[in-house]
């Protein structure tokens, strides 16, 4: 049996506190070890999923011209490809072909569509390839004119300087979120329960960090689903009375919609927020819209929207363009929604047959 080494009188010894010292060092670096292999497979998420690994970075550029954020020419991420026009979906000519029908979108996030697999999956080249296969001695192309963060007046901005040179046949209108989410937060303004109009920026970190970023959006959701569930700081109104600015808006929008082509149509906004919902879905269906709005409450949400949608309704009548109604059509789940109002691939298919259904009788008269 071995002997134990006894420890000379001055042979030195851990401290207890060097001893919780390195314990302190060890528990940090294997911290920063789960943050790294955290932050690398979030990285390598983004890339599968989106093809890229800072969206906003990589895929948009400002147009010194107009001022407005626009998608890069000629990307290919894998799952999204723009033209070397900057729109996402395929080539098309500048000079439209003698016989084309050309449709054009408006829109913002969800006619984008960068939640969607691929460009084929977006609603607007399923409308186009809809209408094609209802019309197959027209010829069809189309422009999906829509920016994520966009909102109407930065659609007509994108109408006016981008798109009008097309010579667009049909122009299809899908805005709601953006623009109420500015009405509601000058109401919240107003009302003290913000301090800003504008959507507080996040903090530095979020800019170098996808772990950063998602953590403090998760927090920020999770905060204003507990106000949300509390009632406390939540915005109390008429919301049948908001949308004023909004009508303003889209009515200006459609006009110049109309001195641009033959055939222009809105369409009324889905989202997942359904007003039978139990309340612990409506709350999960709110999730996204909350982190703009998070003085809001679902119903509040699903009353402001119902709103918005009368105000397009009424604007399409009193300009006599095509209504594309029944947003209710695209059901209000996680099958068919990633989040509040972006749209999943069965998502996307379902509003693209509403859109196409709406178009239908508008195109057949048109172009006989």
């Amino acid at each position: 049996m071995a002997t134990p080494v006894a420890r000379s009188p001055g042979e030195p010894r851990l401290s207890e506190r060097a001893k919780w010292l390195l314990l302190a060092l060890v528990t940090l670096g294997l911290l920063a070890a789960l943050v790294v292999v955290a932050e690398v497979g979030l990285r390598v998420r983004q890339q599968l999923r989106y093809g890229i690994q800072q969206p906003a970075e990589q895929v948009y550029e400002t147009d010194a011209r107009i001022g407005l954020r626009v998608p890069k020419a000629n990307l290919d991420t894998g799952r999204i490809q723009t033209n070397s026009l900057g729109f996402r979906g395929p080539e098309i000519s500048g000079d439209k072909p003698a016989g084309a029908i050309r449709l054009a979108f408006l829109g913002a996030s969800t006619t984008w569509c960068a939640e969607v697999s691929s460009n084929a999956a977006v609603w607007t080249e399923r409308v186009a390839a809809q209408l094609a296969s209802d019309f197959p001695n027209r010829r069809f192309d189309f422009v999906n004119g829509g920016v994520p963060g966009y909102t109407l007046r930065s659609s007509l901005l994108n109408l006016e300087h981008r798109i009008a040179s097309l010579a667009p046949d049909v122009i299809v209108i899908y805005h709601a979120t953006n623009d109420l989410s500015g009405e509601l937060r000058e109401l919240a303004l107003a009302a003290g329960l913000i301090s800003e109009a504008r959507v507080g920026a996040q903090f530095w970190p979020s800019r170098y960090s996808l772990l950063w970023d998602l953590a403090e959006k998760n927090i920020r959701i999770a905060l204003a689903r507990r106000r949300a569930e509390s009632g406390a700081g939540v915005l109390r109104a008429d919301f049948s009375r908001i949308g004023e600015p909004f009508r303003g808006a889209l009515t200006d929008l459609v006009r110049a919609a109309k001195a641009k082509a033959g055939i222009v149509a809105v369409a009324t906004f889905s989202t997942r927020m359904r007003a039978q919902q139990p309340p612990d879905e409506k709350l999960r269906a709110a999730s996204s819209a909350l982190y703009y709005v998070p003085f809001m409450d679902p119903d509040g949400l699903i009353a402001a929207f119902a709103r918005y949608n009368q105000i397009i309704r009424e604007v399409a009548r009193g300009e006599s363009i095509i209504l594309i109604d029944g947003e209710d059509d695209v059901p209000g789940d996680a099958a068919h929604f990633t989040d509040s109002v972006h749209f999943t691939d069965a998502g996307s298919a379902a509003m693209a047959r509403r859109v196409a259904a709406g178009l239908h009788a508008g195109v057949a008269r048109a172009f006989r």
